[in-house]
């Protein structure tokens, strides 16, 4: 600074400035800008600068940011890159991610994530995701807070492989004939899925019943869907499904007291058709599900059994064989089953597709198939 001092008031009285330069040893056009800042602004002209560039051809307008921060604020649940992708969508242009992370994060938008170590435990054991729409429903209740209706537990029904939320529903009970009417409406309207995948938990199991059947997953298994199950208390075997839940945590249970049947189906349509997903490259899920070709003909009234005899199901889960009453299950009471006789001279019991076990004539005594639920993963094919 003393050296620019010294040069500057020199330059204001040198006869040959170019020898002046030369002996500071600076250009001649950095000689004249110093003798310049001088004679505009004094000894201040003379400090050091910021070579920080006053304007920028990337610069963001002010149209831009306000857009930018309107889209949060209305959607203050979502992350920078979903904003981006729904402020694309609607016609913006040239905005990269770190920009709207950047504005987003001076506005005080959005807080950094906390980063955690990924654990192995988990995983389904199968490893089994869809590939498809409709190969695997995931099905669930969500936690009940105060709704205007009192207690909400809607239930949430969701496609696997397009994220597509088939059902997001405030049901008056858990009860199994209410959510079966539930299913019915949504198979009018979408089909039949490959598999449905739940909790151990009622009404979707039994964990005393063969194969862990209920009266709705027996149902199920009527209509030819096969069943899979997470282990039982570890909900992170549905963990996408659980993502879902939390973001109706977030997002709904907030509401508390005003939550209503059409603030659910409001918020069931914003996540279907315009909250792009990291998963799906930031598309929506209704730019990926279609409707199954499997179509819902209605319930079964008796099933039939090729090359096997039949019994039916009495309302204590008996069947009558041999004058014998044998206890099978009561959540397949009405329904019947096939026998057939094996190499072993033991005989099968069927229902549908799926194997419950062996009636021993020499005892006159049924063996169950299996005396736990379904594995992860598991369908009825591979019982």
């Amino acid at each position: 600074m003393e050296q620019r001092v010294e040069f500057a008031f020199k330059a204001l009285t040198s006869e040959n400035f170019r020898r002046l330069c030369q002996e500071y040893g600076i250009s001649t056009k950095t000689g004249y800008k110093w003798r310049e800042r001088l004679l505009r602004r004094g000894l201040e002209g003379l400090a050091e600068e910021s070579r920080r560039p006053q304007s920028s051809p990337q610069q963001l307008s002010q149209e831009e940011v306000c857009e930018m921060v309107r889209l949060k604020l209305a959607h203050p649940h979502w992350g920078p890159r979903k904003i981006r992708a729904l402020y694309l969508r609607q016609g913006g242009q040239g905005v990269s991610e770190s920009s709207f992370k950047r504005v987003l994060e001076a506005a005080g938008l959005t807080q950094r994530r906390k980063r955690r170590r990924a654990s192995e435990a988990g995983r389904l054991s199968s490893g089994k995701r869809a590939g498809q729409a409709n190969e695997i429903w995931t099905v669930d209740f969500k936690g009940w807070w105060h709704g205007a209706n009192g207690r909400c537990e809607p239930l949430t029904v969701r496609d696997e492989y397009s994220r597509y939320l088939l059902e997001l529903r405030a049901l008056e009970n858990a009860r199994s004939q209410t959510v079966q009417k539930s299913f019915e409406r949504l198979f009018e309207r979408h089909g039949l899925p490959v598999a449905i995948r739940s909790d151990n938990g009622a009404p979707f199991a039994s964990r005393r019943a063969i194969h862990g059947l209920s009266r709705l997953s027996a149902w199920w298994v009527a209509l030819g869907i096969d069943l899979e199950r997470g282990r039982p208390g570890h909900p992170q075997d549905n963990g996408a499904h659980e993502r879902v839940h939390r973001d109706i945590s977030l997002e709904l249970e907030s509401l508390g007291s005003e939550t209503t049947q059409e603030a659910l189906d409001l918020w069931r349509h914003e996540f279907n058709h315009e909250r792009p997903h990291q998963a799906l490259e930031m598309r929506c899920p209704a730019q990926l599900y279609r409707p199954s070709e499997r179509s819902f003909k209605g319930n079964p009234e008796e099933l039939t059994y090729a090359t096997m005899s039949t019994r039916t199901v009495n309302h204590g889960g008996q069947i009558h064989w041999e004058k014998q009453k044998l206890f099978i299950s009561s959540s397949l009471a009405g329904w019947s089953v096939g026998l057939k006789v094996a190499e072993n001279t033991l005989i099968e019991v069927w229902f549908a597709r799926l194997l419950l076990g062996h009636i021993d004539p020499a005892s006159a005594s049924f063996q169950r198939a299996d005396m736990c639920p379904l594995k992860s993963g598991q369908t009825n094919q591979e019982v």
